[in-house]
């Protein structure tokens, strides 16, 4: 199985400033039901670390290399990216 067949896993989180979160969690359930929606998508979850307001865990896997390069082009033209562009994000991706 070449690297581009393999599945695509992102693990991580988004800080979320406090003066933005009321928007990112009015914004999130419409991001997550079209990325669960598209191609290729087998598991979607973001979920709000109830210890630490405004830290969102996030946990992606695609089906391989293109279903993950199509959602990350299809965010890129999203409400999710201009209410989330430039809140800090650490994510770990990885390919299996």
């Amino acid at each position: 199985m070449t690297k581009a067949e393999k599945k695509v896993h992102l693990r991580g989180h988004i800080t979320v400033p406090h003066d933005r979160l009321e928007q990112v969690r009015q914004a999130l359930p419409a991001h997550i039901s079209l990325t669960r929606a598209e191609a290729g998508c087998i598991s979607f979850e973001v979920c709000e670390d109830a210890n630490q307001p405004g830290r969102f865990e996030v946990s992606e896997v695609f089906a391989n290399r293109a279903a993950f390069e199509a959602h990350q082009d299809r965010t890129k033209n999203s409400d999710w990216y201009r209410i989330t562009q430039g809140i800090p994000r650490e994510y770990i991706v990885t390919s299996e």
